[in-house]
């Protein structure tokens, strides 16, 4: 995909600063990057949801543990949400560079983070039941 006008790359915007480095990778590379940064949104929404809905669960959890774990949840959706940009963009210059891909950092800090959060939650279930 060639521009009529290449980008200033001194300008401010990071789109310009994006586009003025190596080349355009092949469009189904970006569109699966950008699966990828859709899939951590939705993720980052569902834990969001998921503490709003346990802030409302009255009668589920005691107050304070109820509203530290929907806190916890909602912050993590937030982090979520920031992280995914930024990988989205290491990703998309590592394609337009043809350089290796950056691993998945975030992947593991959810997978454990949404098991001791899981934990944390049944411990409060069974303790309160």
């Amino acid at each position: 995909m060639t521009a009529t006008q290449p980008p200033d790359p001194a300008g401010g915007r990071w789109t310009d600063r994006l586009l003025a480095e190596g080349s355009d990778p092949d469009p189904r590379f970006t569109l699966a990057n950008e699966r990828t940064f859709l899939a951590w949104i939705r993720t980052a929404l569902a834990l969001i949801a998921a503490g709003v809905g346990l802030s409302l669960a009255g009668d589920l959890i005691d107050a304070p543990l109820r509203v530290g774990v929907a806190a916890g949840f909602a912050a993590a959706g937030a982090g979520v949400a920031a992280l995914a940009f930024r990988r989205w963009l290491r990703t998309e210059r590592a394609l337009r560079r043809s350089e290796t891909l950056p691993p998945p950092a975030l992947a593991p800090v959810m997978s454990y983070g949404l098991a001791i959060a899981a934990v944390v939650l049944l411990g409060a279930l069974l303790a309160t039941r």
